[in-house]
C-alpha cells in the first residue's frame, strides 16, 4: 500500500511539472489560447480560440490577428448569449477583455530571445486611433486634401479623386469591404478622418495614395451613415 501511495504521488507530481513545462507562463495566472478564426467588426476583434481542450470566443478591441497565433491573457467579463448586431450573430458565450498579449510580446518583456538572432532596432507598431494626428504629408500632383473635400463636397461628389494620407485604423471584411480610415493633416471644420472602403489590406501607419469615388449621405444600415466617404478605393502605385 505504501508503494502505491509513492507511486500515486511520484505520478502526480511528474503530471504537474509536464503540465508546468509545456506552458511557463501558467503560474502567472496567464490563460494561453490559440486562434481558430477571426471576425472584425467596426470597434473590436472576435477570436475563436482553443483553450486547453475547449473553444471559447473572445472579445478584444480593434486588433490584427491570424489563426494559429498564440496569446495569452487575464480576467475579462463574461457575456452570455451575446447577440452582435454588426455580425447579425448570437454568441453562446463571449468573454470581453481589455487587452490580450501575443506570445512573442511576453518572451520579449521576459527576455527569452534567441541569442543568435540577428538584432534589430524594434519600432513599435502605431496603434489605431481616431483622433487627430499632426501629419505633414506632401500634396500629390492631380490629388486633392482631406480639408478640401470636406469644405467643397457638392464639388467632388460622385467623381473619382486621389488623396494621399494616413491609414488610422483599418478593419477588415465588413460587409464585404475593408474600412480605412485616413488623415493627411488638414480639415475643414473640425472634420478630418475621411472613411474608404477597398479590397486593399494595410496596416495602420501606411501612407499610400487611394483612387476611388466620392459619395455625400451614403447609409449602409446598422448604424454605418457617412457624410462624405470614398468608396471602392484602391491603391495607386
Amino acid at each position: 500500500m505504501k508503494l502505491l501511495r509513492l507511486v500515486l504521488v511520484v505520478t502526480l507530481s511528474l503530471f504537474g511539472f509536464c503540465a508546468t513545462a509545456q506552458d511557463p507562463h501558467a503560474e502567472t495566472g496567464l490563460k494561453k489560447v490559440i486562434v481558430q478564426e477571426v471576425l472584425q467588426v467596426s470597434s473590436y476583434t472576435y477570436l475563436n480560440v482553443l483553450e486547453g481542450e475547449e473553444k471559447t470566443w473572445l472579445a478584444v478591441p480593434t486588433m490584427e490577428a491570424s489563426i494559429g497565433e498564440v496569446y495569452y491573457y487575464k480576467g475579462g467579463m463574461a457575456m452570455p448569449d451575446f447577440h452582435s448586431t454588426e455580425l447579425n450573430r448570437t454568441f453562446d458565450s463571449v468573454l470581453f477583455l481589455g487587452a490580450i498579449t501575443s506570445a512573442e510580446a511576453i518572451n520579449l518583456e521576459e527576455g527569452m530571445v534567441d541569442p543568435n538572432a540577428p538584432k534589430e532596432d524594434v519600432i513599435p507598431a502605431k496603434q489605431p486611433t481616431l483622433n487627430q494626428l499632426e501629419l505633414n504629408i506632401d500634396a500629390i500632383d492631380g490629388g486633392i486634401r482631406i480639408g478640401n473635400l470636406f469644405e467643397n463636397t457638392q464639388q467632388y461628389a460622385g467623381k473619382k479623386v486621389k488623396i494621399v494620407g494616413e491609414v488610422t485604423k483599418f478593419t477588415a471584411s465588413i460587409m464585404g469591404k475593408n474600412w480605412i480610415h485616413f488623415q493627411d493633416g488638414t480639415a475643414f471644420d473640425g472634420a478630418y478622418d475621411l472613411m474608404i472602403t477597398s479590397q486593399e489590406n494595410l496596416n495602420v501607419g501606411d501612407v499610400v495614395v487611394f483612387e476611388g469615388v466620392i459619395a455625400i449621405n451614403k447609409d449602409f444600415g446598422a448604424g454605418y451613415f457617412y457624410k462624405v466617404i470614398m468608396e471602392d478605393a484602391v491603391l495607386v502605385k
